[in-house]
């Protein structure tokens, strides 16, 4: 479905439909944006969640429209103010994984629109009312979350000034929470933090400071402590404080009494006075969390999600869309993904993240019944392999011309190690395996850690990502799904990944791997290991050395692309290109 935006119309449309059906108007907004249905809508406007058709992978994204119901001037000049203010503050706090990330804000057909990141998940008033009252420890997992999301957007000098249960989301896919709703945050100048503004917020979570225009950044923790214990008795804040007493009882509406740590944190969050309230988040995280955890977190990148000690040894998350496909190359399943990475730095601000890929076993090679199988696939056989690290994409022009200071390719752009270079985003290629081999050893030589190029079976499990289909995302393929059957490679990441967080695993280049090549997997190594005795009689092309190729390339036809088809290297050398991988014992060691 296309749902109309125009506000004296909203009426759905058949999907793919490029004017209202209706009253006429365009349903695209900036020609990429599609909504598809009302999510929500308050004072200032509606809320959509719509497709984003610009990307190959089609992401839910969120619009939020400006249309205030509010009338006089001056409140639709402060309203309007307030939008721009939100898009303004997004952009300025940059990337968190428990922020939604800011994607567009544009005005078309005199509305003003933010289009932004969307949350799969339930909030946390939803989540009262369906599981009942949270418990002490819900609570106490719910400040550690949440208290470095307010501790980040501090730093960056922004007040939220709206936190409430409805604007926390607990994301479907990994279980965090995600503070959403950043309409009424406001920059903390210290112009602003000494002028009466106008009165923004939420009844009943509001500090006292900021019900008078005074917001500051304990305000916010103030709101979190409301939040909190509305959360712990299912009852509304204004029944849970007494006027007359002028104090808070929501201790009596608990099941049970609560004399411990985190009541008298509570007690301290939501203390009227600005002076006996907590000055900053930190003055918290220092009594729920041990000195060691503190200190590593306040020296971590605020794109980290503060994982458990062991998940954080494997790098920070990210996220991503995992999409399914019938064979009639129909989306049929669009789910959120997540997976840790290590970042290396290259030097001259070129990147390289290294994907942590979960230990575990899979069938290697093809079913006699795969479209396109050939009998080197044979016979398939069962592998176990332990954890390691893969190269998110296939290593780039820029990756490769930083350490090995040239740079091979036939599709190349002219401004290398520049944001608008056409070729230092595509992967390398002309590559030969000896080339491959040596740029492994240079960058373990720069960086004190072991990298190599994986072997057979690590490459295929780690495409497969744990379907047995012939592509991970399903059965059949298309041009808007892999670079094959082309005129040339395309900049890495430029289609959907696989459920381990990889891109580009079928087409573009082949990937030059660690084995040597034998006709068929009889006598394979089953723990992954490389394979690396020859054949008897073995003889192959001087130019390859025998070595192995998977995944596809940008030249060859959509059955050269299957997660299982493999190849011997006598092929064109514009084809040719390269991951690498790393155990996770290398990864993790510190530089020598």
């Amino acid at each position: 479905m296309s749902q109309c935006l125009n506000p004296d119309c909203l009426k759905p449309n058949p999907p793919q439909t490029t004017f209202c059906q209706s009253c006429g108007k365009k349903l695209v907004l900036a020609e990429r944006y599609r909504p598809l249905k009302i999510i929500g809508q308050g004072g200032f406007g509606r809320t959509f969640q719509a497709v984003d058709e610009y990307k190959p992978s089609k992401p839910f994204c969120v619009i939020k429209q400006f249309f205030p119901q509010a009338q006089g001037t001056q409140t639709l000049s402060k309203a309007a103010e307030l939008f721009a203010q939100e898009a303004e503050g997004l952009d300025g706090l940059g990337r968190h994984p428990q922020i939604p990330e800011l994607l567009a804000y544009f005005t078309q057909e005199n509305l003003q629109y933010i289009v932004q990141e969307f949350i799969n998940g339930q909030n946390l008033q939803q989540e009262l009312e369906d599981s009942g009252a949270f418990d002490k420890s819900q609570i106490l997992e719910l400040l550690k979350s949440l208290l470095p999301v307010l501790e980040f957007i501090h730093s960056k000098q922004v007040i939220h000034r709206d936190i409430k249960p409805e604007n926390i989301i607990r994301r479907k896919n990994d279980n965090q929470l995600v503070l959403v709703d950043f309409g009424a945050a406001k920059y903390a100048t210290m112009t602003a933090l000494r002028r009466t503004g106008t009165v923004i917020g939420s009844a009943g979570y509001v500090a006292p400071e900021q019900s008078v225009g005074k917001a500051t950044f304990a305000s916010d923790i103030y709101s979190l402590g409301v939040t909190c214990i509305h959360l712990l008795t299912e009852v509304e804040p204004f029944n849970l404080f007494d006027v007359t007493e002028n104090d808070w009882v929501w201790r009596d509406y608990l099941p049970s009494s609560m004399s411990d740590e985190v009541g008298k944190i509570l007690d301290k969050m939501i203390v009227g006075a600005t002076k006996k309230r907590f000055e900053n988040v930190g003055e918290i995280l220092s009594l729920i969390q041990p000195t060691s955890q503190r200190k590593k977190r306040s020296t971590s990148s605020p794109k980290t999600s503060q994982p458990s000690t062991a998940e954080s040894e494997k790098g920070e998350l990210f996220t991503f869309e995992v999409l399914t496909f019938d064979n009639s190359s129909y989306l049929t399943n669009r789910t959120q993904g997540s997976a840790r990475q290590k970042i290396e730095d290259l030097g001259s601000g070129i990147k390289l993240e290294m994907v942590h890929i979960p230990g575990g076993s899979f069938l290697m090679g093809s079913p006699e019944n795969e479209e396109g199988r050939h009998e080197t696939e044979s016979p398939q056989h069962q592998v176990t392999l332990q954890p390691f690290y893969m190269s998110k994409y296939p290593i780039t022009q820029e990756q490769y011309q930083v350490i090995m200071g040239k740079n091979p390719s036939r599709f190349k752009g002219k401004k290398l190690f520049r944001k608008d270079s056409e070729g230092g985003k595509r992967p390398v290629e002309n590559v030969k395996w000896l080339d491959a081999t040596e740029f492994c050893q240079k960058l373990s030589i720069k960086t004190g850690k072991a990298y190599i190029l994986p072997s057979e079976s690590q490459w295929e499990y780690a495409c497969r990502a744990g379907t047995t289909t012939p592509f991970y995302f399903g059965s059949s393929i298309t041009p808007s799904l892999v670079n094959y059957n082309s005129k040339s490679t395309c900049d890495v990441g430029s289609f959907p990944p696989n459920p381990f967080g990889l891109y580009d695993m079928h087409g573009n280049v082949w990937e030059w791997c660690q084995d040597i090549w034998h006709d068929n997997y009889n006598g394979a190594p089953t723990n992954g290991s490389p394979w690396e005795n020859p054949e008897k009689g073995f003889f192959k092309s001087v130019f390859s050395g025998g070595r192995v190729l998977r995944g596809g390339g940008w030249y060859y036809d959509s059955w050269n692309s299957r997660s299982a088809r493999r190849i011997n290297a006598d092929i064109f050398g514009d084809v040719r290109g390269f991951r690498i991988v790393s155990s996770v014992s290398a990864v993790s060691a510190s530089r020598p």
